[in-house]
Parts: C-alpha cells; structure tokens; sequence
C-alpha cells in the first residue's frame, strides 16, 4: 500500500489472566501502522492550512477540503493541483505539499487558517460555531431521495467490506458515498479512508468535485465513526441528503442537519439505526392484510 501504510516492529505482551503472574510471554512480532503525515495546502502562494493525514488521494483531499470550506463548489472553479516540492533530510520528495489555482473570480479567504488541523478535528481555529455555517450553493432538503430503511442499515456492512487499509491496520476512519437506485438498491461509488474522519470525508467530497457531480442528489454518505457538526455540514455543502454514521452524533450534527432538510442516522449496525432528523426519506414496509 506504499505510503499509506508502514510496518514496526514491536514487543506483544500476552498475559495469562492470573493476578498473581508474574512473568508473562512476549512476542516479538511485526505491526502494519496507518501512515499519518501533514500535509500543506496552498492557494496560489498562499499556505491556507497544514492538515495531518494519511497520504494518498491528496488532489481528492484538497478539493473536498474547499469544499468544505465554501470556497469552491464546481469543478470549473478549479484550475489546477499540483505537488510543490518539499523534500525531507535525506533529499527525497515528501508530496506533503499540495498547490491549487483557483479561478480569477474566485473569492479567496482573506487569510488562511493559520492553524494545525490534526486528524480528530476538521474545524479547530474557526472563531466559533457560526463561522462554521457556511451557506451552501446547494439544498439537500430539496432532495426526493426515499430509500429502504433495510437499504440504509445495510451500508455499514457494505462498507466494511471495501476497508482494506482498516483491514490491515485497524487504524483508520472511512467514508462511502452509495447511490441509491430507484429499485431501493445502493451501488458504492467511493470510498476512502483516513486516520482523520473528516479528511475521509473530504476526499470522498473532492472525488465528486473534480468528477463533476456535485451536487450530490440522491446519494447516502456512510461513515465508520460517529457524526459530528463538522461532518454533517460537509455533507451539506456536498448536496448529500442523507448521513449515516456507524456511532452516536453530537446535538449540534443534529441541529444541523435539522437545519439543511438532511436525514441523518446514527448507530446504524445492521439490525438497527436510529433516526435523529430527516426521517421522512425512510421507508418501511408495509405489510399487506391476509
């Protein structure tokens, strides 16, 4: 998996579950870890914010990344993406620095963040809550999408089975984005993963930018980790009408995603999910009499 995963060697303890032991066996043994490095992101000359992440899918970062942050919502409004060099001590290129060129007309931040954004959060150094509530150019509660309640909670398990750096390293969060048929059926059409749910997020957000299909109408965003605030605005923004996370969401994801017309579940298992908002778009069976 390149860069994306590493292997170290470590020292396993295995205890026998006697309070009294003293000694206990120790296996040396190789790990496979989940890469996390930083990256920069430039607008022009300009650094806008350092994030840290796992490499790969980098130019799907960056664009889903101003996406996020209402910078840009169509693929037009991104000129270019290039690596700028960066090299670490032993001379040999990094690719932890990534340029975009924006289109003249576009309204460039003032500043940029200035801040370290670590892999748990994607909205530390924002001012406050408000900031953060960006009017998005597209309406998820304009959105007829209905789906299956038995379709919705099967996305975990469909998910699950395309992790494959997870699978290798327990060490990383995932994001899927599913269309939804009109037969009630969903098709995955992306999924990336991350050690920061919210760059998982991104990248799936920035693969559908510079494939040209946002807004994302009729589409479900299934995440591997809770929903928070953050990642139901970048839902929002992406035109998504429906998030489902595998964990619990905050108050203010369900403020939100009340807000924007989204539909968003949370401890969807399989045999069970919770609707918080949006619980109109679900469908359950009905059964018929005799």
């Amino acid at each position: 998996m390149g860069r994306v995963t590493q292997r170290r060697k470590v020292h396993k303890f295995v205890l026998d579950g006697s309070p009294q032991a003293l000694e206990f066996p120790v296996r040396h043994r190789e790990d496979v870890l989940a890469v996390e490095e930083p990256l920069e992101i430039r607008l022009g000359q300009l650094s806008f914010s350092v994030t840290m992440r796992t490499p790969g899918h980098d130019f799907d970062l960056v664009a889903g990344f101003l996406v996020s942050e209402g910078v840009i919502w169509s693929p037009e409004q991104l000129v270019s993406l290039r690596f700028c060099a960066g090299e670490d001590e032993d001379g040999v290129q990094t690719f932890n620095v990534v340029e975009a060129q924006l289109r003249p007309d576009v309204v460039r931040p003032e500043t940029g963040r200035n801040v370290y954004t670590s892999s748990s959060c994607g909205i530390c150094g924002t001012d406050s809550i408000e900031a953060v509530r960006k009017s998005s150019h597209f309406s998820p509660a304009s959105d007829p999408l209905v789906l299956p309640v038995r379709t919705l909670a099967a996305l975990p398990g469909l998910l699950r089975e395309s992790q494959a750096v997870f699978d290798a390293t327990g060490g990383v969060h995932a994001a899927g984005l599913f269309r939804i048929a009109d037969d009630g059926s969903a098709e995955l059409l992306c999924l990336r993963e991350d050690v920061g749910r919210h760059n998982a997020v991104d990248k799936v957000v920035g693969w559908a930018l510079r494939e040209g299909l946002l807004p994302l109408a009729g589409t479900v965003l299934q995440v591997s980790g809770r929903a928070s605030f953050e990642l139901v605005q970048k839902a929002s923004l992406a035109g998504i009408p429906v998030l489902a996370a595998v964990s619990a969401p905050s108050s203010l994801a369900v403020e939100l995603a009340e807000a924007s017309g989204m539909t968003l579940a949370g401890f969807s298992r399989g045999e069970s999910l919770n609707v918080y908002a949006g619980e109109g778009r679900v469908s359950v069976p009905v059964e018929l009499p005799g």
